[in-house]
């Protein structure tokens, strides 16, 4: 099994707490969006399960081992997280070289990885002279290198342009289809919402929520319908016998509170009145989040 696990995981610097008894899995199958205001900790949690950092107590495993303790690592797990820490003065080629065979990878791997990756093109540059985006790219083959059956990508899609965006969304997906675990971080709740199947929220060190994509905004969701018809006046009268209101929406749209579409459209139905158009509206990821969160961001501004 290639879950990753944490259980009372707790890190303290100081009398700071970053990490608070953190308790949740990351399971196989699916991408995990990894979620929380700065200083949430995000980035401490994927430290401590690379054994980067220690925890104060608690564990933080994969497939119930230790980082540490895994025989051939890049082969289990591969991470992103500083798309800046590769050297500046090796070429791309040259760092995905040293990395294969620190790890015992073959080195095939590496023009495949570069491939995957679109920076082929590029592998013999140096990679001071990369953009943002060609670095992003680079980490992200480098997370790839191995085959590994665990990925952390943290804010894989930080300088990418639009192009890559689309592409990293479908690489991540097609990961998690082969059975991969994959836990990302991300600050763009828009590109969470496109490729998360279930969420992880921390706030101030604590685990704020463990859910499907589906059920946390459903969660934080009112149900409300939009829909257009050519005989409003009717389906008002209808609405009305039932304890509902038609509210003008405007560009010839109306909306409804407190009911959903499937309702709705049996209501219509039974009052003979045409419906032109009919859908459930919900919240987005980011207002879901942002109710979520608002208590426990560390850095807020002043309205």
């Amino acid at each position: 099994m290639n879950s990753i696990e944490f259980r009372e995981l707790t890190k303290s610097y100081g009398a700071s707490r970053a990490v608070d008894h953190l308790t949740f899995d990351v399971l196989p199958g699916r991408v995990t969006g990894f979620l929380g205001p700065n200083g949430a900790g995000k980035s401490t949690t994927m430290r401590l399960l690379l054994g980067l950092d220690r925890p104060t107590s608690g564990t933080a495993t994969v497939g119930g081992q230790r980082y540490r303790d895994l025989q051939d690592p890049l082969r289990r797990v591969g991470a992103l997280l500083d798309a800046q820490a590769a050297h500046g003065g090796r070429t791309a080629r040259d760092h995905l070289r040293v990395l294969a065979a620190a790890g015992r990878i073959p080195e095939g791997r590496v023009q495949e990885v570069m491939e995957q990756t679109g920076i082929a093109s590029v592998a013999d540059r140096r990679i001071k002279s990369f953009s943002l985006g060609m670095r992003q790219r680079l980490g992200i083959a480098s997370a790839l290198l191995g085959d590994p059956e665990v990925l952390l990508l943290d804010e894989p899609t930080n300088g990418l342009d639009p192009e890559g965006i689309v592409w990293i969304r479908e690489l991540l997906r097609e990961l998690a289809a082969d059975g991969r675990t994959v836990l990302v971080s991300s600050h763009l709740m828009s590109e969470t919402a496109a490729f998360a199947d279930h969420l992880v929220v921390l706030g101030r060190g604590r685990l704020l929520a463990d859910t499907s994509m589906e059920e946390f905004i459903d969660a934080r969701s009112t149900p409300r319908v939009r829909l257009r018809t050519s005989e409003p006046d009717r389906l008002r009268a209808a609405l009305s016998r039932q304890g509902f209101e038609l509210t003008g929406a405007g560009g010839g749209r109306w909306t409804v509170e407190g009911i959903q579409a499937e309702r709705l459209g049996r209501i219509a139905a039974g009052e003979g009145v045409p419906v032109l158009e009919l859908a459930d509206e919900r919240v987005s990821l980011e207002q879901a989040y942002l109710d979520l969160t608002a208590e426990h961001a560390q850095f807020a501004a002043t309205r």
